[in-house]
């Protein structure tokens, strides 16, 4: 009997990555732009937004707009973008952009900025919600409507995909839909894989959600700065030793609203600081790494 799940990946023998220059560890940092696309009222919702914000097991306010959560969201686009922003280009880091497209529609400046300072935008679905029951036929105009949004606001569209609460089809609705050269719905390995997607190959890059700042914003998360840099600081500190004989990468986590604050930032900054101190690191977009990836590993190699 078939089994849909694939447990084994790699196993022993993962491929040597063969990262640019050398590197021993491809690190790639995500910045998510939820805020304007996640649940409201003024967006059509029943249920205002309860997730990943200052105060974790919120209860939801039906029927009526949650003001103090909508102001924390605003917070992300009003103070935490260009913050961060500022941290990166200071730092000369690149990073990828999970941008929901309605909020992109509703901030089309900040899109351009992005793309501008040289960092990827990746199509993060049309809203920030749980599609694990939205139809099929639902989930795949939301998937057009979030590459039409990028396209119009950031001048290209998008080649990377990540959903966060997907569906059973959305792998299969972002393939059909064509144009992608990789999705990030997948946390299961520290490497890209080819999977095979109604006959045809597809790369899945994966990201995380342990190196990752959204358990600031979850019971028995993140609590100080240190904490979150400490976990950052360790992790970096396996895989860039894993990496003197199977180069890795590494994924990092953000959310404008969360460490974009002046109580957190701080913390990235060291812990880019500890990146910086070492040789043989490749810091990079999301996109960079699929491009490599399709290059030195192409599907049925």
């Amino acid at each position: 009997m078939s089994y849909p799940r694939d447990l084994v990946g790699y196993a022993q023998r993962p491929p040597h990555a063969d990262w640019p220059g050398g590197a021993r560890l491809a690190l790639q940092i995500v910045m998510n732009w939820e805020e304007g696309g996640e649940r409201s009222i003024l967006h059509g919702d029943e249920f205002a937004e309860t997730y990943l914000h200052e105060v974790p097991g919120t209860a939801p306010v039906a029927g009526a707009r949650n003001l103090p959560i909508e102001s924390t969201y605003e917070y992300g686009t009003r103070a935490g973008l260009w913050r961060l922003l500022r941290l990166f280009r200071e730092r000369a880091v690149p990073i990828s952009v999970f941008a929901v497209g309605m909020a992109v529609e509703r901030y089309p400046q900040a899109a351009r900025a992005i793309v501008d300072a040289g960092h990827e935008v990746v199509s993060h679905g049309w809203r920030w919600i749980d599609y694990q029951f939205v139809s099929e036929e639902v989930e795949r105009e939301h998937i057009r409507r979030a590459v039409a949004s990028i396209e119009r606001a950031a001048g290209a569209r998008p080649l990377g995909w990540y959903t966060g609460r997907l569906s059973p089809n959305t792998r299969r609705l972002v393939v059909e839909e064509g144009g992608f050269l990789y999705d990030a719905d997948a946390y299961n390995d520290d490497l890209p894989y080819w999977v095979e997607v109604a006959g045809r190959p597809h790369l899945v890059v994966p990201y995380t959600l342990d190196n990752n700042d959204m358990k600031f914003g979850t019971l028995h998360g993140f609590s100080t700065g240190d904490e979150f840099f400490t976990y950052l600081r360790d992790a970096f500190d396996v895989l860039y030793a894993e990496g003197g004989d199977r180069p890795k990468m590494m994924s990092v986590g953000l959310h404008m609203r969360l460490v974009g604050r002046p109580g957190r930032i701080g913390a990235l900054a060291r812990f880019l600081d500890h990146v910086q101190r070492h040789e043989a690191v490749w810091i990079c977009r999301r996109l960079d790494i699929a491009r490599h990836w399709i290059a030195r590993h192409p599907h049925g190699r």
